[in-house]
C-alpha cells in the first residue's frame, strides 16, 4: 500500500481553517501567490508518493546500519535526499538572503505533512535541519550564520539537536556536558549525548550539531546551560571542509519503529576536545534551544497527523477490498466488503474526523507562527504568539496520542492480517509509538500547558480561546442546517466543560500535585475542543461555498457530516475528562506506592 497525498483535504484546511490567503498577504511573503502555492503542493505530493513512499518499507526492513563509527542509510536514501536538495525544498520557509524561498511556514507545514506521511523515518532529517536553522538564524552571531546557514538551508549539510544524556533523561538540569574556552574564540566540548536523531549518516558531507553544555562558571540547574555549534567536520576560513572534529558516533539504537532514522549516541571530546562555537550569550542555551524544540514539537505533532493519514488510507483501501460476512440488515448469504459493516464504518469515520481535526489544529498553529513573525503590528504579533504558544503543547500532545490510536485502529480494520508485518499496517503503529515520547512526553506537554500556558497568566489565554470557541459554537447552533446545529450545541457544551476544568486548576494553583494530576486530562479536553472548533470552521465554510453556488461532487457536503460525527461521537469525552479532574484529581496520589 503506497501513499497518495490528500491534496484536496490539505488545500481545504489551508484555505478555510488556517487562512493561507491572509498569511500569504503578510509582509515578506510577496512570492506566495496562489499559483506558486498550488505548484509547490502538487510537486511535493509527487515527491511524497513517487520518491519517499516507495522507500518506507525498505527503510523499515533494512534500517540504518552502524559499523566502526559510521552510519549507512538504506538504499535509495541518498538519492531521495538529493531530490530535496536539488529542489531547494529544505529552504522553503527561510529568507532568500540565506538561499531560502521566503514562503510561509504554513505552506511548509503542508509539505512536511506529506513527507512524514510518505516516509516518517526519512522526513525526520529535514525536520531537525529546519529546526537548527530556526535557532541559528535567531540567536547566532553573523560569523556563525555566514558559515552554517546557507549550507543548512540548502540541505548541503544537516543539523541535529543534542539535549539529553544518559543520566538526565528529560531533566535537562542534570546534564553534565561541559565546554571550556580555547582562547581563540572557540570552545572545547566534552561529554556524551543520547537519542540524537540523524546524529550520524551518509547523506551529506557535514552534520552541524547544536549542543547544550555547561561553561566552567555556569550556575547550577537549567540556568547554567549554554548552546554551542559543533560541526562533525571543521570548516576552513574559505568555507571548504577541514579536519574531522572530535565527535564520534559510538552506536545507534535498535528501536521499535522508524528503523531507518539513525538514533545516535554521540561522544564529544574523547580525543582532546570537540571544537565548538558559542551561540548567543552564555547560560542562555535552554531558552535558545526552545526555539528549535518548539519547532520540533509542532513537527512531531504533524507526524501524529501524517502517520494517521497513512494508516487511514491503507485501512480504507483494505475495507473496500476485503469481502467478509453479511452486513447488518443484509440478506442471508450476502457477502460484501467490510466497509458495509457499521462498526468498520464507525471506526473509519472516527479516523477521518480526527485526522481533519488534527490537520486544523496543526495548520492553525503554523499560521499563528507566521503571523507572530510577520504580523503588521505589535498587537497582531502578540496575539498570534499567544495562540501559537497555547496550541503547541496541544498540537504535540493530543495529535500524537490521537495519531497513535488511529494507527492502532488501522491494524484493527485489517483484522488478523493487520498483525502480519507484510501488510504494512503494523509498521505505522510501530513508527507512531515514539511520537508521544520524543521532544517531550505527553505528560511534559500537559504540564507545559498547565504551568506555562494556564497558571502563568491565571487562565487568561485559555479563557480567551474558549470564549472564541464558544462564540463560534453559538453561531453554529443558531444555523438552520441540522448538522451544523448539532455540532454547535455539542461544541458549546464541551467548551464549557474545558473551561470548568481550567478554572478548577487555577483555583488549586497552590496544590502542585493536584494540578499535575489534572494536566493530561486537560490537554486531552483542549485537544478535543480545538479539533471540534476547526471542524466547525470548515463545515461553515463548506456550506457558504455551497450557498454561493459552487459545484460539488460531495466533498463540501461531507464537511458538516464529519463535524457532526466528531461532535456526537468524540466531544462527549470532554465531560469525562472534566469529571476526572474536578471529582477525581485527588485519587491519583491516594494509593500508597507499595499498593500499586
Amino acid at each position: 500500500m503506497t501513499y497518495t497525498a490528500p491534496l484536496r483535504d490539505i488545500r481545504f484546511t489551508l484555505d478555510t481553517v488556517a487562512g493561507l490567503d491572509a498569511v500569504a498577504a503578510l509582509p515578506g511573503f510577496e512570492d506566495a501567490t496562489p499559483d506558486l502555492c498550488d505548484s509547490i503542493l502538487e510537486e511535493a505530493a509527487r515527491i511524497a508518493g513517487g520518491v519517499l513512499a516507495p522507500l518506507n518499507r525498505i527503510g523499515d526492513t533494512r534500517g540504518a546500519r552502524w559499523d566502526d563509527g559510521a552510519v549507512t542509510t538504506p538504499e535509495g536514501w541518498s538519492d531521495a535526499w538529493n531530490t530535496l536538495v536539488e529542489g531547494g525544498w529544505n529552504g522553503l520557509p527561510f529568507e532568500p538572503e540565506w538561499g531560502g524561498m521566503g514562503l510561509p511556514n504554513l505552506l511548509n507545514t503542508a509539505v512536511q505533512e506529506m513527507w512524514h506521511a510518505a516516509n516518517m523515518a526519512f522526513a525526520l532529517c529535514p525536520m531537525l535541519t529546519q529546526g537548527a536553522v530556526n535557532a541559528l538564524r535567531q540567536f547566532a552571531s553573523d560569523e556563525v550564520k555566514g558559515i552554517y546557514l546557507p549550507r543548512l538551508v540548502s540541505g548541503e549539510w544537516t543539523g541535529t539537536m543534542n539535549l539529553t544524556e544518559p543520566q538526565a533523561g528529560s531533566d535537562l538540569a542534570a546534564i553534565r556536558a561541559r565546554a571550556e574556552p580555547a582562547g581563540d574564540g572557540s570552545y572545547r566540548v566534552y561529554g556524551q549525548k543520547i537519542f540524537i536523531t540523524y546524529g550520524d549518516h551518509d547523506l551529506t558531507d557535514n552534520i552541524v550539531h547544536l549542543v547544550l553544555a555547561r561553561l566552567p562558571d555556569a550556575p547550577a540547574g537549567v540556568k547554567g546551560i549554554s548552546l554551542f555549534v559543533v560541526p562533525k567536520v571543521l570548516v576552513n576560513p574559505d568555507g571548504s571542509p577541514g579536519a574531522r572534529n572530535d565527535v564520534a558516533c559510538v552506536s545507534i539504537e535498535h528501536k521499535l519503529g522508524i528503523h531507518a532514522s539513525p538514533t545516535a549516541v554521540l561522544a564529544f571530546g574523547d580525543r582532546g576536545g570537540a571544537r565548538g562555537w558559542l551561540v548567543g550569550e552564555p547560560h542562555q542555551g535552554l531558552a535558545y534551544m526552545f526555539v528549535m524544540m518548539n519547532h520540533a514539537r509542532q513537527s512531531v505533532g504533524l507526524q501524529g497527523l501524517a502517520i494517521a493519514e497513512r494508516a487511514y488510507q491503507q485501512a480504507l483501501a483494505y475495507a473496500r477490498e476485503r469481502v467478509q460476512g453479511t452486513p447488518a440488515g443484509g440478506r442471508a448469504g450476502e457477502r460484501t466488503p467490510i466497509i458495509d459493516h457499521p462498526d468498520v464504518r464507525r471506526t473509519l469515520m472516527g479516523m477521518k474526523a480526527r485526522i481533519e481535526a488534527m490537520r486544523g489544529i496543526l495548520y492553525t498553529a503554523a499560521a499563528a507562527h507566521d503571523r507572530r513573525h510577520h504580523g503588521a503590528d505589535d498587537a497582531a504579533r502578540a496575539a498570534a504568539a499567544t495562540l501559537e504558544d497555547l496550541l503547541t503543547p496541544i498540537a504535540k500532545g493530543w495529535c500524537t496520542e490521537t495519531g497513535q490510536d488511529i494507527a492502532s485502529q488501522g491494524v484493527q480494520i485489517h483484522g488478523g492480517m493487520g498483525y502480519v508485518e507484510e501488510t504494512g499496517a503494523a509498521q505505522h503503529l510501530r513508527d507512531a509509538r515514539i511520537t508521544t515520547i520524543y521532544e517531550g512526553t505527553t505528560a511534559i506537554q500537559a504540564n507545559d500547558l498547565v504551568n506555562r500556558k494556564l497558571l502563568r497568566d491565571k487562565g487568561a489565554a485559555v479563557t480567551a480561546y474558549l470564549a472564541e470557541v464558544t462564540a463560534a459554537a453559538g453561531a453554529m447552533a443558531a444555523s438552520d442546517h441540522r448538522d451544523l446545529r448539532a455540532s454547535g450545541r455539542a461544541l458549546a457544551t464541551a467548551a464549557g466543560h474545558a473551561g470548568a476544568m481550567a478554572a478548577w486548576i487555577v483555583d488549586h494553583a497552590a496544590e502542585p500535585a493536584l494540578c499535575a494530576a489534572s494536566a493530561v486530562p486537560l490537554l486531552n479536553a483542549m485537544g478535543l475542543v480545538a479539533g471540534g472548533h476547526c471542524l466547525g470552521i470548515g463545515a461553515r465554510a463548506a456550506l457558504d461555498r455551497l450557498a454561493a453556488g459552487e459545484t460539488d461532487d460531495g466533498f463540501l457536503a461531507a464537511r458538516p457530516v464529519i463535524a457532526r460525527f466528531y461532535a456526537e461521537h468524540l466531544l462527549g469525552q470532554v465531560e469525562g475528562h472534566r469529571a476526572a479532574v474536578i471529582d477525581g484529581a485527588a485519587t491519583v496520589m491516594a494509593l500508597h506506592p507499595d499498593r500499586l
